[in-house]
């Protein structure tokens, strides 16, 4: 009798570690502790909006004028926005390959640059640093590729808000590295630098198997998931503490080494908070599946054997020839012919639409303006008589700003889409106009307006981002959206470079020369520093007109889009959801995230009765698992 008891005990408690077992493969294989694995990579990887820290230790170090920096700031906004190829090769590749290859670059192209400006390395030329900077700088377009993209295609029907969360993290990525680089440097500002260098690869490479794409979330339909929700509680809170971290520290002035350590501890606490979220989503998966599976009526499955079905045979070398030929005459004759907005467009058919290219002038004219007030904060901030600590100041408010406008751009435009069918197109316009006032402040200078202006900034520049994805994603479909978002985001550079090189950098340069020359002095471009209101009045008064006339621009493609917008443009993506449901149903009990093959399985199966078939309609648009 004891025996057979302690064996029974023995049963019971292995059978209960096979449950936790199976319940801890789940977690760490399922979407919500995918998306949580893309919050961490988010959070590292805008080192490039940190830029305004160390970009006067590269000036002093290799002896830059304002005109070079800025130069090799544009390369930087080049290489964070130009994400062409990292889209491409997630088109062929898992996501995987892509958030490996963007942690080499990050830590080659900021390593270097850390070499440079400590003297490790001989003085590189100009271009050279200006390719560093660029390499490490698209590494942050793999990253976005790689963990946001597959998000996006994971959560199809609530895109509006994943953009917002994860964008929203990008934004606060200058807070949380800036506490940690206190943390660890202390206050050797060039070892940012290397702060920056290997903290995003690292944690690419500890999650990169855990970004996959997966089958269509289910989810009941018009409602959106509790857990979304949590994310931003906690991500509003770890903002909140940011901003007060910030006020306190500069207000302090002397923080020890270990002051900023507790303060670094705690925030990386937040940021770990939501794993009790995704561990509680997918206990909720785990028992609702397991109740399922115990309580499911038995399933009678009937299959007809297909009747024969004679194939005429053809020569390969003509069915090679006619195949190829048929091919570029269809793509040449397709291009120019897109089908319905919303549907999957090709990449030319979405590149050569009008719809493209008002949203990507309207983002030139939007985000060109609002990068050039960030890049230049500092030098702003110094040309107006701000103290050193009012910059840092600056500095740390755009980023919890910018946090703020991309969460309430992707929560806010979900929300009144959904219930009010608010295009989003006409929240963009609203949002460049709003930035106006921020450049208008800065043009003109006003006494203590900068702190207001900075906010103005920041919220206006994050906000657009979310919009800006969202849009690409309804109107052209979520086939190629791994190029297509990130052709959208190559707008950012040739803005900053028009706005930030040709025009501001420019008119600093001249204004600093005449007050050189007013004041009797000579030398070279290098010391050239300019001070007072007429500085940088004339680029944002020119800055200010050119937003205004890309907002006019986006209200045509606001006309355009109405009645797409009207309609129900998520209504795909709940059938597609309730075949998945089906097959799930069919299927019984299985891990969350499970992706299967459907070519693997037609092959390996009979051929089905003719009827509907909606596991295959459910993984048409989807990757397997590797």
């Amino acid at each position: 009798m004891g025996m057979s008891s302690g064996c029974a005990a023995a049963s019971g408690g292995d059978g209960l570690k096979l449950e936790l077992f199976r319940f801890l493969v789940q977690v760490v294989r399922g979407r919500w502790f995918m998306f949580f694995s893309s919050f961490l990579i988010m959070a590292a990887a805008g080192a490039t909006y940190i830029f305004s820290i160390y970009s006067k230790d590269i000036k002093t170090s290799l002896g830059y004028d304002q005109s070079t920096l800025n130069t090799l700031s544009f390369f930087k906004d080049l290489g964070a926005n130009v994400g062409i190829l990292s889209g491409l090769i997630n088109e062929v590749t898992p996501p995987w390959v892509v958030l490996s290859l963007g942690a080499a670059m990050n830590l080659f192209g900021y390593l270097m640059i850390y070499l440079a400006i400590t003297g490790r390395t001989a003085p590189p030329p100009v271009w050279l640093m200006c390719l560093y900077i660029c390499v490490g700088a698209n590494s942050q377009t793999f990253a976005n590729t790689g963990a946001l993209v597959t998000c996006v295609k994971n959560f199809p029907d609530h895109r509006g808000i994943v953009l917002g969360l994860l964008k929203g993290f990008v934004g606060l990525s200058g807070a949380i590295i800036t506490q940690l680089y206190y943390a660890i440097y202390f206050d050797d500002s060039k070892s940012l630098v290397l702060l920056v260098a290997w903290l995003p690869a690292a944690i690419s490479i500890v999650f990169v198997h855990t970004i996959r794409i997966m089958s269509v979330a289910a989810s009941p339909p018009g409602k959106t998931p509790r857990a979304f929700y949590y994310f931003l509680y906690i991500s509003l809170a770890l903002a909140a503490y940011l901003l007060v971290a910030i006020v306190v520290e500069k207000s302090a002035g002397n923080f020890s080494r270990s002051e900023y350590s507790a303060s670094a501890t705690v925030a990386i606490l937040l940021l770990l908070l939501p794993l009790v979220v995704v561990v509680k989503q997918e206990l909720n998966i785990f028992n609702r599946r397991k109740h399922e599976l115990q309580n499911s009526a038995p399933i009678d499955i009937t299959v007809q054997k297909p009747s024969p079905v004679t194939v005429p045979k053809i020569s390969p070398t003509a069915a090679a020839e006619k195949e190829t030929g048929g091919a570029v005459v269809r793509c040449a004759s397709e291009m120019f012919r897109p089908p319905e907005r919303g549907e999957d467009y090709s990449i030319l058919q979405a590149l050569v639409s009008v719809d493209m290219l008002v949203l990507f002038f309207a983002t030139i004219c939007g985000v060109g303006g609002t990068l050039t007030a960030i890049d230049n904060m500092g030098q702003i901030g110094e040309s107006l008589g701000y103290a050193k600590q009012s910059i840092g100041t600056f500095v740390s408010l755009i980023s919890i700003w910018n946090y703020a406008g991309r969460v309430t751009s992707g929560f806010a435009s979900e929300i009144l889409l959904t219930k009010f069918k608010f295009p989003r197109p006409l929240m963009l316009t609203a949002v460049l106009l709003l930035s106006c006032v921020g450049h208008l402040l800065i043009a003109f200078g006003i006494p203590n307006s900068l702190y207001f202006a900075s906010v103005v900034i920041g919220f206006c520049f994050g906000a657009q981002w979310p919009l800006l994805f969202a849009i690409i994603s309804e109107i052209f479909g979520l086939k190629y959206y791994s190029t297509l978002y990130n052709f959208g985001g190559a707008a950012s550079p040739l803005g900053s470079y028009l706005l930030n090189v040709r025009v501001a950098g420019h008119l600093y340069d001249v204004e600093a020369r005449k007050q050189r020359t007013l004041a009797g002095g000579t030398g070279d471009d290098r010391d050239l520093t300019c001070v007072g209101v007429e500085c940088y009045k004339m680029s944002f008064l020119i800055i200010t007109a050119v937003t205004v006339v890309g907002a006019a621009v986006s209200l045509v493609l606001v006309w355009r889009t109405k009645e797409f917008y009207k309609g129900d443009i998520y209504a795909k993506f709940r059938e597609q959801r309730d075949a998945a449901e089906q097959e799930m149903a069919m299927g019984g009990f299985s891990f969350e995230g499970e992706h299967h093959d459907s070519e693997r399985k037609k092959k390996a199966a009979p051929a089905p009765a003719p009827a509907p078939a909606p596991e295959e309609e459910s993984h048409r648009n989807g990757k397997p698992v590797n």
